[in-house]
């Protein structure tokens, strides 16, 4: 008990100053309402304090910026310094997405909660590999599972939020009106599963059995999940 009234009689005395200790530690955005919690300030004293913090070092030209990202606020080196910290921190080694991570985490961040399989009929090709990178990086989590197929959804995570430096999925660009709406994928999805294979008709000739199925039926949209449509790396390049 006795460390708790010390605590609080040190970061209430001294709000911002405590911010920033407990800011410079954080490996992820706190919000204000957390901080408020640790240093014994009411949760709007904390924000205009974080307000003034923020403005105080952009005013100052510093080499940090103090940000509200996805929920919380982080300090993130200013983007002009981009150059110097990665010489610094990577040496000239970055692992980075590949453009095809990049376009599956796109349609990702625009249909979620999304299938694999929806993600795949939208690019094209098979997106596992991809999919298993970006889960391990923590930009795609699984959202429960389709009503309907059972198949498991996903959406971004809030890691994804953080890096692309917005708070909210709302701030993305309106780019959705160029993704094909899902109604238009049913007829793709239903032939990758083979259940749309149209009726004989009355007096149609039967097919030879000794003609392979897909020369006798060649379909227009390949198969997602096709040798030819599989993507060739797990979404990773080393630059």
């Amino acid at each position: 008990m006795v460390d708790d009234v010390d605590t609080l009689s040190i970061a209430v005395a001294e709000l911002r100053p405590a911010l920033e200790a407990i800011l410079m530690v954080s490996d992820e955005p706190l919000g204000a309402v957390r901080l408020a919690s640790v240093v014994g300030h009411p949760v709007g004293e904390v924000e205009e304090a974080l307000e003034a913090l923020a403005a105080e070092y952009a005013e100052q030209g510093r080499g940090f910026d103090l940000r509200s990202v996805a929920g919380g606020w982080r300090f993130y080196s200013r983007p002009e310094f981009a150059g110097v910290v990665e010489s610094f921190v990577l040496d000239g080694q970055q692992a980075r997405l590949t453009q095809a991570a990049l376009e599956t985490l796109s349609v990702v961040a625009y249909k979620q909660p999304v299938s694999r399989a929806r993600v795949s009929a939208i690019r094209g090709v098979n997106v596992d590999g991809v999919m298993r990178t970006l889960l391990t990086r923590g930009l795609v989590e699984e959202a429960g599972q389709d009503e309907q197929s059972g198949a498991n959804l996903y959406r971004t995570t809030s890691y994804f939020l953080e890096r692309i430096g917005i708070t909210s999925l709302d701030e993305l660009p309106e780019l959705a009106p160029y993704l094909p709406d899902m109604d238009d994928l049913e007829d793709e999805l239903a032939s990758v599963a083979g259940l749309d294979a149209p009726a004989a008709e009355p007096g149609a000739a039967e097919p030879d059995p000794a003609t392979p199925p897909a020369a006798a039926h060649p379909s227009s949209h390949p198969s997602p999940h096709s040798g030819q449509g599989t993507e060739p790396d797990g979404g990773t390049e080393v630059s």
